[in-house]
């Protein structure tokens, strides 16, 4: 099968060969990849500011498919999610980020399965969905809503559900002010998700296109991240990696607001104020990965709430093309890459 691989730490590099089809282990599903989002996070596999767990890794983990074979028994426990499991040949399933964990440490067993020093994850740990072929531990694939195309679900796979848990911690008060700061893949699904949970929502950008996307999603306000918010927010989401925004953030909360930092990888945050900006009860929180239960909600979220996911696409033999647009900000919401068929 063709796929891309990452040829090596900190090269900012990937290409394109040609791999053997991966065989399903027992319990794993086989899938026929479809379409793969392409993610910030593939750039800081890709780029080296993740540390590289595997030689040569095939990126990838918003992977939309098709179930073409099964490995041994296929079988789920209680809180499994039940996602693909026992799902037939020919069923569509969605490979996320989270592939597995260990079910037995303190954090699985208190439903924080997100922070298991065992879990490990696709296109990162094992080979992803830059490829014709993924395999999937069937207890972590999604079953998918119905009303969507492959394409459209892909980045709720990772952009999707990181964001709604990033709002989950964030704590918005109902009907309350939410600020995003950078508008990418996964802030626009959230900002629609947060729009049609009642919220206001201002979006703080630098791009003139995403302030545009912004605007026509429904935000109240759209600006340059320099720019003072237009009202006191109750909540803010930080997505892009860039740490000096941490205190502007801040800054804009209201009293008791909360700032919830949604990314894997952010650069160093200077020095805080007490004062200007942790004083009278703001709060700091960070999000790391997900656990299938946010992902078994913001799906049924999508399901309920039909998303307006805003696509660039890009031809499967562009993968490359798709990281360098991603990481110089050329691409307008999600970049998805088309497979061939």
């Amino acid at each position: 099968m063709r796929a891309w691989v990452v040829t090596g730490a900190r090269t900012g590099t990937v290409e394109l060969v040609e791999l053997p089809v991966p065989v399903p282990s027992a319990g794993e599903l086989l899938v026929r990849v479809r379409a793969c989002g392409v993610c910030r996070t593939d750039l800081h596999v890709r780029d080296g500011d993740l540390p590289p767990q595997r030689e040569r890794v095939v990126p990838g983990h918003e992977a939309v498919g098709e179930v073409v074979a099964t490995g041994g028994e296929v079988t789920g426990g209680e809180d499994s999610g039940g996602e693909a499991t026992g799902q037939p040949v020919g069923t569509r399933v969605g490979i996320p980020w989270l592939r597995s964990t260990c079910g037995a440490c303190r954090y699985c067993t208190r439903g924080q399965e997100n922070l298991c020093p065992s879990s490990v994850y696709t296109g990162w740990h094992r080979h992803g969905g830059y490829a014709q072929y993924a395999t999937v531990p069937a207890p972590y694939a999604y079953r998918l809503p119905e009303g969507y195309s492959d394409e459209e679900l892909t980045p709720l796979l990772c952009a999707g559900i990181i964001g709604y848990r990033a709002l989950r911690r964030a704590e918005l008060p109902a009907g309350g002010r939410l600020g995003i700061f950078g508008f990418g893949g996964s802030a626009h699904l959230t900002a629609q998700v947060a729009l049609a949970e009642g919220a206001q929502v201002h979006v703080f950008t630098r791009s003139p296109d995403a302030q545009a996307l912004a605007l026509e999603l429904g935000a109240a306000s759209a600006s340059d991240p320099a720019a003072r918010s237009p009202e006191p927010l109750d909540a803010a989401i930080l997505f892009a990696p860039v740490g000096t925004l941490v205190p502007v953030a801040l800054e804009a909360l209201d009293s008791g607001g909360t700032l919830s930092i949604a990314g894997i990888h952010l650069t160093d945050v200077p020095p805080l104020n007490y004062e200007a900006h942790l004083f009278r009860e703001r709060t700091v929180r960070s999000v790391t990965a997900n656990t299938r239960r946010d992902g078994r909600e913001f799906l049924a979220t999508a399901a309920a709430h039909h998303l307006r996911p805003t696509l660039t696409r890009y031809d499967f033999d562009h993968a490359d093309r798709a990281l360098d647009d991603l990481a110089a900000g050329r691409v307008r919401g999600a970049a998805v890459l088309r497979m061939p068929r």
